[in-house]
């Protein structure tokens, strides 16, 4: 990008010269005495200004353009071609979401999944250099979204999920290995899967310790997130009439297990989130945690055009110059 800059900027301040130098010439033009005195000047009147009378202050003007742009020329004004090239080693991330029925439990707000959605969109927002990914489980699990950098596609789709679209349960082991199985042929310098469930391990085909121990194999690092209140939360069930009731039910999640799971990969680290802030908290700490690295290499190469303003100085002085020897020449 093209700059206009200047070596010696404070020499700018001399242009206030300038209109102290115009209101001296008024001053000065008004209080300007005759030449010639009349006892009587009824002879004049009538008489009209000549055009070489009306255009006399020009020479004033020349003057000023002239000490004008020799001031700018002196501050000696560049162009500065800028440019930047930024190297961005990006972070790959899979959220591994449960879309399991507990997940509709109101002890976050509105419940559980739609704060996990949430907070979950603000950080996928906030990492525009990084791939993304999303896969959810229950009993069952599947990719959602594989890793990409159209992040508007990725936050439509997980707006989208909800629970129920596939078969209850909680399939920890299958939910992080099909995680494993997106990320796992990576080129990124850091590879993470973010695991997020609010329940015991119940279902599904792969031990959850063992998907944990395959993830440390291919150096990816997982954050598990154990969501849910301590002691009861209230669950919404409808009657044969459709109608809702809540009924309090245990919260059960093997922190045991989330903890082993993310222990067994590198730097991986538990959470407990027990409401939406806390959630929120959570996604915050890993998002400091996971900084991409930029470089960035400047460019700069400056050129100078103080000689136009040398040019327009030298015209304005000499056309004041000879506009005053004959064209506005007077007599004493």
């Amino acid at each position: 990008m093209n700059h206009l800059t200047f070596a010696h900027p404070y020499l700018l301040l001399l242009l206030l010269i300038i209109p102290l130098m115009v209101v001296w010439y008024l001053l000065r033009y008004r209080k300007q005495k005759p030449a010639l005195q009349f006892s009587n000047i009824a002879f004049f009147k009538g008489l009209k200004k000549t055009f070489r009378q009306r255009t006399y202050p020009l020479l004033f003007v020349l003057r000023m353009v002239a000490i004008g742009a020799l001031i700018v020329a002196l501050a000696r004004p560049q162009t500065m071609l800028s440019r930047q090239e930024m190297k961005v080693e990006g972070i790959d991330i899979v959220l591994a979401m449960d879309v399991s029925g507990s997940m509709l439990a109101e002890d976050f707000r509105p419940n559980r999944l739609e704060a996990a959605k949430k907070v979950a969109s603000d950080f996928i927002e906030g990492r525009k250099n990084d791939r993304m990914g999303l896969v959810v489980f229950s009993g069952e699990a599947f990719t959602q979204v594989p890793l990409t950098i159209d992040h508007p596609v990725l936050l439509n789709q997980l707006k989208d999920i909800k629970s129920g679209m596939i078969k209850d349960g909680t399939a920890l082991g299958d939910g992080l290995a099909t995680a494993i199985n997106r990320i796992k042929d990576s080129e990124a310098k850091s590879k993470v899967i973010i695991l997020l469930t609010d329940g015991i391990n119940n279902q599904g085909a792969v031990d959850p310790q063992s998907a944990a121990e395959i993830a440390a194999l291919y150096n990816i690092r997982l954050y598990t997130i154990g969501c849910g209140t301590h002691g009861m939360a209230p669950y919404p069930f409808r009657d044969q009439f459709g109608r809702v009731h809540y009924q309090n039910v245990p919260v059960e999640l093997d922190e045991q297990l989330l903890t082993q799971m993310a222990q067994s990969t590198k730097d991986g680290q538990y959470f407990r989130a027990t409401n939406k802030k806390s959630l929120e908290s959570i996604f915050k700490q890993i998002d400091e945690m996971e900084k991409s690295k930029i470089d960035v290499t400047k460019y700069a190469q400056t050129k100078d055009q103080f000689m136009g303003w040398l040019v327009l100085a030298g015209i304005a002085l000499l056309l004041e110059i000879l506009l005053g020897l004959f064209y506005y020449r007077s007599t004493p």
